[in-house]
């Protein structure tokens, strides 16, 4: 799906809660890599604080070289359901590459400056398909040799990202204190999501105002581009980390221990029943999930615009609930959010079988579904991620991250790309077909996650003992607990 992992008004103070530290840690961060057991109390606010803000030009990244502005780009060249698809899945199968860039980072001494190094060069690429786009225009280039163009960078940029979000994730797990990662991330992430919210119909409206013209996506693209360098800059204020120095181990740590090797991650069971619910929900999520918007586009005819507006909504909807979800998940856990919640994006492609070009659908249907979809999917995306990190080992967990990104990688490619097929054939009910074998698959999907352990998780019980808590409860009082 073309998509940034991915809301918060600009009047609330982006202000990290304080963390409970040794008295007798340096009270300032070393520019020299770190570990993190030696981060102070301020270098842990200021990193939190530039990861928020960097999130926000990140979003503006995202918002334009994925989603449903770059869906409407390959539209207006002339590419099919089965190229988007093809292109859709690219990223996820340079995911498959994961694991070699967990590698690579490991060997390094710094996060800082190897994170810095990959996603610098795979932002900047996207400069290349802007003078692609004003060569075409200029010279007439034959659209197809543009599509050409599109699936190169897109291939190189996301190579080059998949080697860094192994590295990236490792890096947070190390500055967010786990008791507040559900906070924490649901802030960050709803961050992100004001921003697409804001974003993404100014930048469909410069679109469509250009019509067939392509110069206006251009001019948006290297917009978005030098946001996601500004991003970078903000990275570049967070305390940096040393892959080489061992991290300590609390006794109340109960993270698993540390594999001796890239092979040993396969004889965690644990890990393997994650593995094989996270690659089967990727698979059937990736079913349908890049043709909503060409659904939209394409076969109800309805205008960019339009559809921006939609997507502002699902970013809307993702904005007020990641702050519930997240405090809910550092309440009871990640596991039971994920099957509840998942329960109801599972039978979420279902609702747009009762979809068309009429009033009521454009007016009122649409818009629940995208708001529905927002507030659920605010669930997955951060549970999924934070789940990762409560069962990867605490020391130099890249080689977990990249392992379950490989997988999902491969698995959301090939339901990516089966999905571009089976929306061809008309045996099959086209794109109505696929998102009614799609809901079916995600339900299928859950099972696996009912036997997945996670540490410091909560059973469903706990849903409803959550509300009996104080609202007022601050990140500070679950410290001190």
């Amino acid at each position: 799906m073309f998509k940034p992992v991915l809301d918060f008004p600009s009047t609330v103070r982006v202000s990290p809660p304080s963390i409970k530290i040794q008295e007798n840690i340096p009270s300032e961060a070393s520019l020299a890599p770190i570990a993190v057991n030696k981060l102070s109390k301020q270098s842990i606010r200021s990193s939190l604080k530039a990861s928020t803000i960097d999130s926000i030009f990140s979003s503006i990244f995202g918002c334009v070289t994925g989603g449903v502005l770059l869906t409407d780009f390959l539209l207006h060249i002339g590419a099919t359901n089965v190229e988007i698809g093809l292109l859709s899945a690219l990223p996820m199968m340079m995911n498959f590459l994961q694991p070699v860039g967990a590698y690579i980072a490991d060997q390094q001494t710094s996060r800082k400056s190897y994170n810095l190094l990959m996603f610098g060069c795979s932002r900047l690429l996207w400069l290349l398909l802007v003078a692609g786009i004003a060569l075409a225009s200029w010279f007439g280039t034959n659209s197809h040799q543009l599509i050409f163009w599109t699936v190169g960078i897109v291939f190189a940029a996301n190579l080059l990202s998949a080697l860094g979000c192994a590295s990236w994730l490792s890096w947070m797990m190390l500055i967010v204190p786990h008791r507040l990662r559900g906070r924490y991330f649901g802030f960050r992430n709803s961050a992100a999501s004001l921003t697409s919210l804001l974003c993404v119909p100014l930048m469909g409206l410069a679109v469509s105002r250009a019509g067939a013209d392509l110069k206006g996506y251009a001019i948006v693209l290297f917009v978005g581009v030098f946001a996601g360098i500004m991003g970078l800059v903000c990275q570049s204020f967070q305390a940096d980390v040393n892959p080489q120095t061992p991290d300590e181990h609390s006794p109340e740590d109960d993270s698993p221990p540390q594999p001796k090797n890239f092979m040993s991650v396969f004889q965690d069971e644990n890990f393997l029943r994650f593995l094989l619910y996270f690659g089967f929900w990727t698979f059937a999520v990736n079913l349908s999930s890049p043709y909503f918007n060409i659904y939209l586009l394409k076969n109800l005819d309805v205008n960019i615009s339009s559809v921006t507006v939609y997507n502002s909504l699902s970013a809307a909807a993702n904005l007020v609930a990641l702050l519930f979800w997240g405090k809910l998940a550092d309440r009871i856990g990640n596991r039971p959010l994920l099957l509840l919640v998942g329960i109801l994006v599972a039978i979420t492609p279902l609702f747009w079988l009762g979809t068309g070009n009429y009033s009521l659908s454009v007016w009122l249907l649409l818009p629940l579904i995208h708001i529905f979809t927002g507030s659920t999917w605010a669930a997955i995306d951060l549970c999924n991620n934070n789940i990762q990190m409560e069962i990867a080992a605490k020391q130099q967990p890249s080689t977990y991250f990249g392992v379950a990104a490989a997988v999902a990688g491969l698995t959301g490619a090939l339901g990516t790309t089966a999905g571009g097929f089976l929306a061809e054939i008309p045996l099959t009910g086209g794109i109505s077909g696929l998102f009614a074998l799609s809901a079916m698959m995600r339900l299928l999907a859950l099972f696996p996650l009912i036997f997945v352990k996670e540490p410091r998780g909560s059973s469903l019980s706990h849903l409803l003992a959550f509300f009996r808590f104080s609202k007022n409860e601050t990140p500070e009082a679950l410290l001190k607990e």
